[in-house]
């Protein structure tokens, strides 16, 4: 089951740039290029078995900066997020948002 929740989310976050691409005067390339790191980052979220890839939101802008916002058990999970993001091509900076549980 958990296996088809994230090939549901890596789907999602495939078809979801399709949406707005009208927005913030950026070209169409641009927003597909955003949206290529943004499930990239998904993706390798939704492979590791140490990164809640529902509870972690990603945002990347025209510029590469991708932020993570949302919730991690742990600073480990975040951390672990943070070195996933880097690690996808087109990234130039990561801001990292995420909210640790107490």
């Amino acid at each position: 089951m958990k296996n088809t929740l994230k090939s549901m989310l890596l789907v999602s976050a495939l078809l979801m740039p399709m949406a707005g691409f009208a927005a913030d005067g950026d070209s169409i390339g641009t927003k597909v290029e955003d949206s290529v790191i943004t499930a990239k980052v998904k993706a390798a979220f939704a492979k590791d078995k140490a990164v809640s890839a529902t509870d972690i939101s990603v945002e990347t802008d025209s510029n590469g900066l991708v932020q993570l916002t949302g919730h991690a058990k742990s600073r480990a999970e975040a951390d672990k997020a943070v070195q996933l993001t880097k690690q996808v091509k087109g990234v130039t900076a990561v801001k990292d948002d995420i909210v640790v549980a107490q």
